[in-house]
């Protein structure tokens, strides 16, 4: 693309600086709505931080929290319960309107307070201790929690938190003075935020068009416009880096990093992302209500292996579920999750297995090298002596009661432990809702010093205790962080930043620049 606009322009007789402000970007996937309340998927996680702002924000360069003003220019403790934010005047959204703190406490009690199904999911696996966001003045909001909260800055900067329109997003359908269920429907394919690009165009599942919002508060965008299709076969992606109709495409395995590499006008750039994919293990089937046939199912699975054959060594098995991106909270000294195919045989043999199949679902393409592992597992599996077979479909089973296993990824969605295990297995979370992991009391008094303690020590105890509960009656098996790469024209100067969330493509100042530009 680049070279074609490059060609387009010299013809034209303008200098190179006119044209090279303009990118398209060939993701794997792109997203069926667009809105930051509702979406929890790794495929949507890409696209708000250039349309979107939260209140606070964070450094993206450091892998340490380093909170840094965004919408709201300071913020402070006025009791153990409330924090009060100072707005910043003069934001403007991206069809014109300012922002006040109308807006802010509009956003925030949308999920707060959520009634709009999708938001009370939102609500409920990490919003779940505020209460309620209020207004001041016109510039001066408060977040109350029902207890101390030893996470304000992290949850504050949630993309689910991100700032929205009310008069706007109110309008949308029905009673324009009253929220409905129509409005946040409609605003998920109209969506309308306060950041440096506004989304000029979006074609549900195929389609983004991000274009420089000139009224931006801060530093100006360094685009004029991104364009992100979606490309969802490896080969058609790299054609299309190859042939210059993307200059940067998403999703590419190790062993198809050299095709990009040997190519003079490309390269590469990727990292570990912080994100599991992970075996999930329904408890409740009943054929899987025996513990140790799924510590059987666990043990058998040589990760190492897996590494080495998908990814080249690049990607990380953890030891147990913690990643370096959790600061303080991080624990690799734990040992939850290990192979021990002899360990595996007797298990099973003690449960009275009788080489009854194991179905394991995947996706087709949905994540990287997914069937490749879920494939591999089979091999491990029956090295054991376990019967297993792969339904390859793209429908989520999760909630299935007949899913017995499947593949998932369990993304970092803060930099907590929080953020990532407790999202998906804490009580009530999603995994206990939709039918496949159960929690006693016992463990829900485990996650309540791990969720709330404002001591570190203390939390990390817990935090130990509940992998332990874990490892001896398993819903989960992290297989490894994977390496996910990006090629990209080497025209462009872009990588992804340590302090995102996971596959954030962020174009603004700072982050992106063009060789031409």
């Amino acid at each position: 693309m680049l070279r074609l606009l490059l060609t387009t322009a010299l013809a034209a007789g303008l200098a190179p600086a006119a044209f090279a402000q303009s990118i398209t970007v060939g993701a794997a996937n792109v997203s069926s709505y667009l809105d930051p309340g509702r979406d929890h998927s790794n495929v949507g996680s890409q696209f708000y931080y250039n349309a979107f702002d939260t209140l606070i924000d964070r450094d993206h360069s450091k892998l340490e929290p380093e909170w840094v003003p965004a919408l709201a220019t300071e913020w402070s403790l006025v009791a153990p319960t409330v924090m009060e934010l100072k707005l910043r005047e003069g934001v403007t959204f991206h069809n014109g309107e300012p922002m006040n703190a109308d807006d802010v406490v509009f956003s925030l009690n949308r999920m707060i307070q959520a009634t709009f199904p999708p938001y009370v999911v939102r609500a409920k696996d990490r919003l779940g201790n505020f209460t309620k966001a209020e207004k001041i003045d016109d510039y001066t909001v408060r977040i109350h929690a029902a207890r101390e909260e030893p996470l304000w800055e992290t949850l504050i900067s949630l993309q689910q938190v991100m700032i929205i329109p009310e008069d706007y997003t109110k309008a949308l359908s029905g009673d324009p003075h009253v929220a409905e269920d129509g409005d946040y429907e409609a605003f998920s394919l109209a969506p309308v935020g306060t950041g440096p690009y506004k989304i000029a165009a979006f074609q549900p599942g195929e389609k983004i068009v991000y274009e420089r919002f000139d009224a931006f508060w801060g530093d100006a965008a360094p685009l004029q416009t991104a364009t992100v299709v979606q490309i969802a076969e490896t080969a058609s992606r790299l054609t299309a880096l190859k042939t210059g109709e993307a200059d940067i495409v998403t999703n590419i395995a190790p062993d198809q990093l050299m095709l990009i590499e040997n190519d003079p006008e490309l390269k590469t750039a990727g990292s570990a992302t912080a994100l599991f994919h992970v075996m999930i293990m329904n408890m409740n089937h009943p054929k899987l209500q025996d513990p140790r046939i799924r510590q059987a199912m666990s043990l058998a699975i040589d990760r190492d292996v897996l590494n080495e054959a998908l990814w080249l060594g690049k990607a990380v098995v953890p030891s147990t579920h913690t990643m370096k991106e959790m600061g303080a909270l991080h624990q690799p000294d734990l040992v939850t999750f290990e192979f021990d195919p002899d360990r595996a045989k007797a298990l099973l043999a003690e449960a009275g297995y009788d080489g009854f199949e194991i179905t394991f679902d995947t996706a087709p393409t949905y994540y990287t090298n997914g069937l490749l592992a879920a494939q591999a597992i089979m091999e491990m599996w029956a090295a054991v002596g376990i019967n297993g077979r792969v339904n390859v479909q793209d429908q989520w089973s999760g909630s299935d009661p007949e899913m017995m296993a499947r593949n998932w990824s369990n993304p970092m969605y803060f930099a907590d432990p929080f953020g990532s295990f407790g999202v998906m297995w804490a009580p009530g979370g999603p995994s206990e809702s939709e039918g496949r992991f159960n929690t006693d009391a016992e463990y829900a008094e485990k996650w309540e010093r791990f969720r709330f303690s404002t001591d570190v020590e203390a939390r990390k105890a817990a935090y130990a205790e509940l992998m332990e509960e874990i490892a001896q009656d398993p819903p989960v098996l992290p297989l490894y962080r994977p390496f996910e790469s990006w090629g990209m024209n080497k025209s462009v100067n872009w990588a992804p930043m340590p302090g995102h969330i996971p596959y954030v493509l962020d174009f603004r100042a700072g982050s992106i620049s063009l060789a031409d530009s």
